[in-house]
């Protein structure tokens, strides 16, 4: 049995938000990296987009960091955003709800232009 791999990259834009952009799998193998990379050195980061668009697979592991990072965010007065999510993870997060807690956006360039909006 393989293990699942996940690359993310990840940079802050200009006016502070913190952009991921991940490849690979969210599962139980790689939740840890995904996790940390959402959390800064200094604690919880204020305003986040996550770009799915070359995750290829997600389960419940990969909810329970979003959870804990929308609500770090939004403890913080922030907000946590996702981009490009590919229908089999928009189906999940659709299934457990949690696209009606999350904003989605089509594009990473419509997650991060709709910032000076919230």
């Amino acid at each position: 049995m393989s293990q699942a791999h996940l690359t993310v990259t990840q940079h802050t834009t200009a006016d502070g938000v913190h952009v991921l952009t991940l490849a690979g799998e969210i599962d139980h193998t790689t939740a840890g990296t995904f996790r940390q990379a959402l959390t800064a050195d200094d604690g919880p980061v204020r305003y986040t987009v996550v770009d799915f668009r070359d995750v290829t697979f997600m389960d419940s592991s990969g909810i329970n960091v979003l959870v804990a990072a929308n609500n770090a965010a939004r403890a913080c007065d922030g907000w946590l955003r996702l981009a490009h999510t590919p229908t089999p993870v928009l189906q999940l997060l659709h299934i457990v709800g949690l696209d009606d807690v999350i904003e989605l956006y089509p594009t990473l360039h419509q997650a991060l232009a709709e910032e000076t909006a919230a």
